[in-house]
């Protein structure tokens, strides 16, 4: 029913290798996890928890090899919206940690969660 195509397709890519960098698996994990870092230390600075916020910033520059920027930027959240957020960064953060086996993110990572989830339960022991 249908012709078989008998030139070479205009979408194939050359044989010759190509020019476009291609990164390792281990550098895309080392990346996504610097960068949930980075949102991590943001929230984290927001919260004003200055002693994590250096522990953080310490593993970024560990990852990046220089250290992070860091911005003044505050989005008016509530304390117990920015513990969720940092929360959930957390645990991102640890899944790919854990995916690439660094011990040092994951310990720090665990650490801010145990952390924010204990300010999460006492907060909600004060509004009740």
């Amino acid at each position: 029913m249908y012709e078989p195509i008998r030139s070479k397709s205009v979408h194939a890519m050359t044989d010759a290798p190509s020019d476009i960098p291609h990164r390792s698996r281990e550098e895309e994990l080392r990346i996504q996890l610097a960068g949930h870092l980075a949102a991590l230390l943001a929230v984290t600075d927001e919260l004003g928890l200055d002693e994590a916020a250096e522990a953080i910033a310490t593993q970024i520059a560990r990852l990046r090899g220089a250290p992070p920027v860091r911005h003044a930027g505050l989005t008016g959240a509530s304390t117990a919206e920015l513990h969720h957020r940092a929360l959930d960064l957390a645990g991102r953060a640890l899944v790919v940690a854990a995916s690439r086996a660094d011990t040092a993110a994951a310990i720090l990572t665990a650490e801010r969660m145990d952390a924010h989830t204990a300010a999460l339960a006492t907060a909600e022991l004060v509004e009740a």
